[in-house]
């Protein structure tokens, strides 16, 4: 049996960890309601701008002259996988959750014979990569430190994977994040960055697929612009989804350790109590049984 004063070290240790989850727990739900607006405000402009790209790539697909951040180089070959995660942990399964998806996507591409590069936003996401797959790391972002995501930070993602594409370094970019659901709930999910995805037959109106686009200026100062920035959009919004997706996941995890911890005080403290009653009576039998032997 453990000492009284082993257990009162060990039960004073788990109300210090407590208090620290009951604060972590405080601080996530505060950033989440912020974290959370953000991701939701950002979904319908990045949404539209993602059926606006893809009726455009079904309009011009197999042109010659099409830019290849909307079709693609035409090959299915080398793959890019951008695996956005959280740069902490204490999150639950968050972060293990997104690299799970990300080594099935990476072991399914590579039975189909593709070549597989990897680029990580977020440096668990790169820390859970390395184990296995650190040759293919060809690229990494950390924001540790970082009290807030901007778009800049998205749009100097988007210009490397743009230098990467032109050097003819990967054929298609899959992004992949946690889609954040609820405080509970965090999706991983596929999005085609490069070539733009087409939606399946049945689900936009064939006419709007097939609707003819009338520049001004011009068709190529236009898609120059517009093509770079849905690149950079998509990316912020993944961004954003992670960000809400781990301050609920966070939240979530602190508050099933807080409630552990209570668990386990009570148990404890039960244990310490048994424990010093016993003791007592120990004492007692020992003082009566000197009285009666004198």
């Amino acid at each position: 049996m453990p000492s009284l004063k082993s257990l009162r070290t060990r039960i004073n240790s788990v109300k210090s960890t407590r208090k620290i989850t009951q604060a972590m727990k405080m601080v996530a739900a505060s950033k989440l309601k912020r974290a959370q607006g953000q991701a939701e405000a950002a979904r319908p402009y990045a949404e539209r701008m993602e059926r606006m790209l893809a009726a455009l790539a079904a309009s011009v697909a197999g042109s010659p002259e099409a830019p290849k951040l909307l079709v693609g180089t035409g090959a299915q070959k080398v793959h890019l996988l951008v695996v956005v995660s959280a740069d902490r942990g204490l999150c639950g399964g968050f972060n293990s959750a997104i690299s799970r998806f990300a080594r099935a996507r990476i072991r399914a591409l590579e039975n189909e014979g593709r070549t597989v590069k990897l680029f990580t936003i977020g440096r668990k996401g790169r820390d859970y990569l390395r184990r296995e797959h650190a040759r293919q790391i060809v690229g990494e972002v950390s924001f540790i430190g970082r009290k807030r995501i901007g778009f800049e930070d998205a749009a100097a993602v988007a210009e490397r994977l743009t230098a990467m594409l032109e050097a003819g370094e990967f054929d298609v970019c899959t992004l992949l994040y946690n889609r954040f659901k609820s405080v509970i709930a965090q999706v991983p999910s596929a999005q085609p960055l490069i070539p733009a995805s087409v939606p399946a037959s049945g689900t936009e109106d064939p006419q709007a697929l097939r609707a003819p686009y009338e520049y001004e200026p011009a068709e190529e100062e236009i898609l120059a612009s517009l093509l770079p920035r849905n690149l950079a959009i998509q990316i912020y919004r993944a961004m954003l989804e992670s960000a809400a997706g781990e301050q609920g996941a966070r939240m979530t995890a602190m508050d099933n350790a807080t409630r552990n911890a209570g668990t386990m005080i009570a148990r404890l403290t039960l244990n310490y109590n048994r424990q010093r009653q016993a003791n007592i009576t120990k004492e007692l039998i020992e003082i009566i049984s000197g009285a009666e032997a004198v």
